[in-house]
């Protein structure tokens, strides 16, 4: 039996008045705080139907900037939805640094209901709680104030609310089936909710149990700990927290040093010849994949001129233009910079039966903007195990993930990039940013041995691509999309 729910006392009528007033005003007062220390702030109101969660926000945002806060009614998952993983969701509703986002519902009765309908298996459950957990833990590492409340009422009080608005015409549209079937089964269903606040409540991320009995009390109670959640933000807003040790299995892999480039090369005939021939069979993989409604990421990173671009071009060709779409990924927006690493890659994820090509990744932070100091190093050395979750989270979603680097030395890099920076049709392609990254060869070669030694995971393992000779590093990258499909398709 969890604790959570052994509610506290409540106070006398003319106590709860005066009290929130006072909370009321401090949190009036806090809003500013919240925008000048960039803190972003999800809260997530859970609870029974009928327990009050639309008036419990109400009255939370009562006094707050509109300019500030976002409300999100979370709905049953549409077909649509259904075509991502879990949890993207959820990521796309993370609010930016200085804002606040409110969820009417949320994983917590979405997961619950699931598992009560027997929409999933157990053991699918038991790694969607896995993969809350990480969620929330990744948001909070990450400077995010997670709040989350479930507002309980008695079997006794739902009943009652629920005749009371059905027996009135102009709200009985409020009072759903699953409302009505939640009462019936009222103890299937709490005990469903201890169980998911046991599992997920940490002390990063604790679960507050409200007791919703009568409107003020519940307001005041979440108040109270929105209040005091929002102090102790404040004091700890540059915590640094421990990096976690991988704990994925990793396959070895040689340093960029080790690699032997100039003995992978394919003559012009043997190139056309495969080329065809290997983009034929892509095309019927791609239309295998979106009828099995499999999906596909494929990652690219590698030196500027490695010839990125051309190898992306040479799988696109055998692709049908509906099912995929190339990312080109640049220094992220203001709106993204605001929010955690991973948002804008959660948000650009395919549907199942999809291609999404991401010509640069998520690996950038542990990249550029480790090398030019654009995350602090606690951010870097805690994405490698970030990255690690989040592609296995793609993985246990049922996606293909390919990951290439793609290689050339020095002394070759030199060579495209004064050949483009000579050639009008190509300088769009050479920039002051290129030549300033080359003189940090050696830093960038450090981190990407330390980024590829550390994700290259069994379950996504990095592809190299010896891209001195273009055609022979494009035909290889098709060669392993190819098996990597076929593989997943036996």
């Amino acid at each position: 039996m969890s604790k959570a729910f052994e509610l506290p006392v409540k106070p006398q009528k003319d106590e709860i008045k005066e009290r929130l007033r006072v909370r009321r005003d401090e949190i009036f007062a806090k809003q500013m705080t919240i925008k000048e220390k960039k803190l972003p702030v999800l809260i997530v109101v859970e609870g029974w139907g009928t327990s009050g969660k639309g008036t419990l926000i109400s009255n939370i945002i009562k006094d707050i900037d509109p300019r500030f806060f976002k409300v999100c009614n979370i709905e049953a998952r549409t077909e649509e939805q259904k075509r991502y993983p879990f949890l993207k969701k959820y990521f796309d509703l993370i609010p930016e640094q200085g804002k606040i986002s409110l969820l009417d519902g949320g994983w917590m009765s979405e997961l619950t209901r699931m598992k009560l309908n027997d929409d999933i298996h157990a053991s699918e459950y038991e790694r969607y709680v896995k993969s809350i957990k990480i969620f929330e833990r990744q948001l909070v590492e990450d400077g995010y104030l997670l709040i989350k409340l479930f507002i309980h009422i008695s079997k006794k009080d739902q009943k009652k609310r629920i005749d009371e608005l059905l027996d009135d015409k102009n709200t009985k549209w409020r009072i759903s089936k699953h409302d009505i079937e939640q009462n019936k089964h009222y103890d299937d269903h709490l005990d469903a909710f201890k169980s998911f606040i046991d599992e997920t409540d940490a002390a990063y991320a604790p679960w507050y149990v409200i007791d919703g009995s009568s409107e003020n009390w519940a307001q005041l109670q979440a108040l109270d700990v929105i209040s005091e959640a929002l102090d102790t933000a404040f004091t700890n807003s540059n915590i640094n927290f421990p990096v976690l040790q991988n704990s994925f299995p990793l396959a070895k892999m040689q340093k960029l040093s080790d690699i032997e480039l100039y003995n992978k090369t394919i003559s012009e005939k043997d190139y056309d010849k495969k080329l065809d021939m290997l983009q034929e069979r892509l095309s019927e993989l791609h239309y295998e994949l979106y009828r099995k409604k499999i999906p596909v990421v494929i990652a690219y990173e590698g030196w500027d001129a490695a010839g990125k671009g051309g190898n992306i071009k040479r799988i696109t060709a055998a692709l049908d233009p509906r099912g995929y779409e190339v990312h080109p990924i640049a220094s992220p927006e203001p709106h993204e910079k605001a929010r955690h690493f991973l948002w804008r890659f959660w948000t650009r994820l395919p549907k199942d039966g999809h291609i999404a090509i991401f010509d640069r990744t998520w690996y950038g932070r542990v990249m550029v903007e480790r090398i030019e100091g654009f995350c602090s190093e606690n951010d870097w050395k805690r994405a490698y195990n970030e990255i690690n979750e989040f592609e296995k989270e793609l993985v246990d979603w049922g996606a293909v993930v390919i990951k290439f680097w793609v290689q050339i030395d020095k002394e070759t890099q030199l060579t495209r990039f004064t050949d483009r920076q000579n050639t009008p049709e190509k300088q769009w392609k050479i920039t002051d940013e290129d030549w300033r990254n080359r003189e940090k060869w050696d830093q960038y070669e450090t981190a990407i041995d330390e980024m590829i030694k550390k994700t290259s995971t069994e379950y996504a393992p990095w592809h190299v691509l010896e891209s001195v000779d273009k055609k022979y590093a494009r035909v290889k990258a098709l060669e392993i999309v190819i098996d990597s499909i076929e593989r997943k398709l036996k």
